[in-house]
């Protein structure tokens, strides 16, 4: 993701509304350094704040994106897809779409207004959906592999029994999105809001989740092998029964979390920092009521003085 091309463009359009940083920052109620280190290209704005921003700047959502296209680009989105005849040969040569009846598909959406579309069931490999309006947009049944997802708006995006292998999702709202029976493998999903997501009857294999806040994300009879959970939020969580082989819950926040009837093999919880007299409080906190545990697992959550007076070893 083009951190200092957001930047620009935000600085761009401050300008243009004849606003300094602090009087942005104001209306953000941030500070005035996150706006200057957006415009550097030092860092980005989450996918909540670049709505806001739009709002505020008087921008379409849309704006932000790498590939934006005004309203008077006579190079528009629909104009590449006005040539049948290039459009064809762009699907035949990227070899990934199946039939001579598929829909031939562009390899970049990035910029677009998609919200409510029908994908189900296509077939559309290291697609780029950068910066678009997904929301409510129906994946039921698509192969995604390796597409990515960055800065987009996609709420109530319903993505049951799609393939995600080596999707990436960077920054996105998936509040609301359905994720039922989902293939997700080395799928990452970072900084992104998963308000009410539902993952449910899905195994999640070497899956990638970073700074991402999960406290109200639903799992419902998931297998989690191999996940990686950075700096994930999921305070008050209910994991019960569940299965997690092979599972790092690296610098998470887990105060009140439930593992009652889980299964944990080979899982690790490590500290934020240090192991601080907050951590060890916290770790009390989570329940393992009927959950079952290697060896490993139940030594080393008993040596952090977890509460596995209900937990069996296996």
């Amino acid at each position: 993701m083009d951190t200092k091309m957001i930047g620009s463009k935000i600085a761009k359009a401050r300008k243009e509304m004849n606003l300094s940083q602090a009087q942005l920052a104001q209306r953000l109620f941030i500070s005035p350094q996150a706006v200057g280190k957006w415009e550097r290209g030092e860092s980005i704005p989450d996918i909540i704040t670049i709505n806001r921003l739009a709002e505020i700047l008087g921008v379409d959502f849309n704006y932000f994106s790498e590939n934006f296209r005004s309203t008077n680009d006579e190079t528009s989105f629909g104009a590449d897809m006005d040539n049948s005849g290039s459009s064809q040969r762009s699907g035949q040569e990227d070899g990934d779409v199946s039939g001579s009846t598929e829909r031939q598909l562009l390899m970049n959406f990035s910029g677009s207004d998609l919200a409510n579309s029908d994908f189900a069931c296509v077939i559309a490999h290291k697609r780029k959906f950068n910066g678009s309006a997904l929301r409510g947009a129906d994946f039921s049944g698509a192969d995604l592999t390796g597409s990515s997802f960055t800065s987009s708006d996609m709420r109530e995006t319903n993505f049951n029994a799609a393939d995600l292998t080596d999707c990436k999702f960077s920054v996105v709202d998936l509040s609301d999105a359905s994720f039922s029976k989902t293939i997700l493998v080395r799928t990452e999903f970072s900084k992104s809001g998963m308000n009410r997501a539902k993952f449910s009857d899905a195994e999640l294999i070497d899956v990638k989740l970073t700074m991402t806040d999960l406290r109200t994300t639903i799992f419902e009879n998931c297998v989690f092998n191999g996940v990686d959970f950075e700096y994930c939020d999921f305070r008050g969580q209910c994991l019960d029964r569940q299965t997690f082989v092979g599972v790092k819950f690296d610098k998470a926040a887990l105060s009140d979390v439930t593992f009652n009837g889980a299964t944990l093999k080979n899982v690790s919880f490590r500290s934020t920092n240090a192991l601080t007299n907050k951590y060890y409080r916290a770790l009390k906190t989570i329940r393992f009521d009927g959950a079952m545990m290697d060896k490993l697992t139940y030594a080393a959550l008993k040596g952090l003085g977890a509460d596995l007076s209900k937990a069996t070893v296996i």
